[in-house]
């Protein structure tokens, strides 16, 4: 069942969100060579309790952590340990918060140090490919638009692969609601849009074949040739138009750029929208 919005409702769900990209800029400050993933979770704990909400993932059908943070093939759902980062790594960070009874839930990548250019190119086109599908999420259009943009960019002009096992999905007082929203399609399928829907839009795009296996953990899920992996994620809802971006990037982006351990994207992936 699809549940929509009143504006009231998604203000209140931009806060939640708005905490998110907070939180994300916060640890991106943070990150260097030597850090583990480990501390970055219990950080991430600290920041969202500071602000009076509650991490949407810790304890969501078992999950063990405050966040998800996966490291170069891991495509989703790493668990957070005592490795340290390193240079070259890259590293999605996937943070969901409830604040006042509504979540948020985005994700973005950073790169540790120069990864090379063939990885800075795959961040660069996924980060893209993320707007040019808030680019059809508008009233009118179907959830088959959204999917068609993001596997055109990837998968079709760039030839990477486009995860099929992990979609984004509807957002609000569920952490997971109707609809999916897969990054592949035909345009002009699936469930219309219409206004006040609430979508997390998450392309999930490989360096190499489309393929995936999920660990014996059970969550962490990596790329079966071992190639990188990418995922950014924004929370949007649906508007006649335009769609209207919930969460923030900029003071990401900024953290990002200020931090002299991190090979920013900022440059090379402007938003489309």
């Amino acid at each position: 069942m699809i549940i929509y919005k009143t504006n009231e409702q998604v203000e209140l769900m931009r806060q939640s969100a708005l905490l998110v990209s907070k939180t994300l800029s916060e640890i991106a400050r943070l990150l260097k060579p030597g850090i583990t993933t480990l501390f970055i979770d219990k950080k991430i704990g600290e920041i969202v309790g500071d602000h009076h909400a509650v991490p949407s993932f810790f304890h969501y059908k078992g999950y063990p952590y405050n966040s998800c943070i996966s490291v170069n093939d891991v495509v989703v759902h790493g668990f957070p340990g005592h490795n340290e980062l390193k240079e070259g790594d890259i590293v999605s960070i996937d943070i969901g918060v409830i604040l006042t009874g509504w979540h948020g839930d985005h994700a973005y990548t950073f790169a540790i140090g120069d990864p090379g250019d063939a990885v800075m190119q795959l961040i660069r086109v996924t980060k893209e490919s993320l707007y040019k599908g808030i680019e059809k999420a508008v009233a009118g259009n179907r959830i088959g638009d959204i999917a068609f943009a993001i596997q055109e960019h990837t998968e079709r002009k760039n030839g990477y692969g486009v995860v099929r096992e992990l979609v984004g999905h509807g957002l609000g007082r569920s952490l997971h609601e109707d609809p999916q929203v897969p990054n592949y399609g035909k345009r002009g399928s699936g469930p219309i849009l219409k206004e006040g829907l609430v979508l997390a839009i998450e392309p999930m795009i490989n360096m190499g074949r489309k393929d995936v296996f999920t660990e014996e953990d059970g969550w962490t899920v990596r790329t079966k040739d071992g190639k990188p992996s990418v995922h950014f994620e924004h929370d949007v809802c649906v508007r006649k138009g335009k769609a209207d971006i919930l969460s923030d990037y900029q003071p990401i982006e900024k953290a990002e750029e200020e931090n002299p351990n991190l090979f920013t994207t900022l440059k090379i992936a402007q938003p489309l929208v």
